[in-house]
C-alpha cells in the first residue's frame, strides 16, 4: 500500500554573498516565496519549507496549489529524494516514479534505442524488463527508423516522445508530477494524454503540482494549499482552490 508520511519537514537554502544591509530589500521582494531569515551561523537563508506535515495514503490524488515560490516544487523534490530536509522526518512506502524531469540523463550522441535503455535504467527497470517493453515503447513513439539514429538529429519534441514513452511504461505505486506533461503535436498529444491518464490510474498515489485548476479538479480528489513554505489548509479540491483565490 502506497503511503507518504512527512513530519515537520524543514528545507533551508543558504544565500551566500548577501550583505546585511541588503536583507531588508530582500524581505520586501519576498512577496511570495519562503521566509528570509538567519540561521544559527548567521547566514542568510530562505526557508523554502517550514515545518510541513502530511499523511497521504493509497487512493489519494493530491493537488499541490499555491503561488510561484510557495514551496510546491520544493516539496515534490523532497518527496523524490532530490532535496534533503534540514529537519523533520519523511517516510515513503512504495515505488516512486518522479516525473519532475523526465528527459534527465538523455545522451544526444546515442541512438533512440540506446536512449530507451538509458532512460529505462534511470527509472529503475532491469535490462530484461526494458527488453520486454522496448517494442511497445518504440511503437508508441511513432519515430520509426529515427530510433536507429543519434538523438542529436532529433527535434526537441521527438526526443521528448522517447522520454515520455519510457517514463509512462513503468508501474509505479507513487507518482510525483510538477505540471502535466505535454509532448508533440495535436495528434500525439491526444494519444499521450490517454496514456498519461492510464498511467495515473494504475498508480496507488499521485501528487501533482499545477496552475491549471481545470486539470486539478479533473484528476485530484484532495488538495494542499501552500503559501511561503507553509501549509495553509488541506481539503477538497474546490474548497482549497477557493481559499487560494482569497490569498
Amino acid at each position: 500500500m502506497a503511503e507518504i508520511v512527512a513530519r515537520d519537514i524543514v528545507v533551508d537554502f543558504p544565500i551566500y554573498g548577501t550583505q546585511s544591509r541588503s536583507l531588508k530589500k530582500a524581505l520586501v521582494r519576498a512577496a511570495t516565496g519562503g521566509a528570509i531569515a538567519r540561521d544559527a551561523n548567521e547566514r542568510v537563508i530562505v526557508r523554502a519549507l517550514d515545518h510541513i506535515s502530511l499523511e497521504l495514503h493509497e487512493g489519494d490524488r493530491v493537488a499541490l496549489i499555491g503561488h510561484n515560490g510557495s514551496g510546491k516544487s520544493t516539496l515534490l523534490r523532497v518527496l523524490a529524494g532530490a532535496y534533503e530536509p534540514v529537519a523533520g522526518e519523511l517516510r515513503i512506502k512504495g515505488r516512486v516514479a518522479s516525473m519532475l524531469s523526465i528527459a534527465l540523463g538523455m545522451d544526444f550522441e546515442s541512438t533512440g534505442y540506446e536512449n530507451i535503455h538509458l532512460q529505462g535504467i534511470l527509472f529503475g527497470m532491469s535490462k530484461d524488463t526494458i527488453n520486454k517493453k522496448i517494442d511497445e515503447i518504440a511503437e508508441f513513439t511513432e519515430l520509426g527508423d529515427y530510433l536507429s539514429m543519434p538523438l542529436r538529429t532529433y527535434s526537441s519534441g521527438m526526443a521528448m516522445r522517447i522520454a515520455f514513452a519510457v517514463a509512462t511504461s513503468i508501474d509505479p505505486e507513487i507518482i510525483l508530477m510538477d505540471e502535466w506533461i505535454g509532448v508533440g503535436d495535436a495528434h500525439f498529444m491526444d494519444k499521450a494524454n490517454a496514456r498519461l491518464d492510464e498511467f495515473v490510474r494504475r498508480a496507488g498515489l499521485l501528487v501533482l503540482a499545477s496552475h491549471s485548476q481545470e486539470l486539478l479538479r479533473r484528476v485530484c480528489n484532495t488538495a494542499v494549499l501552500l503559501d511561503r513554505g507553509k501549509i495553509v489548509c488541506v481539503g477538497g479540491v474546490d474548497e482549497v482552490i477557493g481559499r487560494y483565490g482569497a490569498l
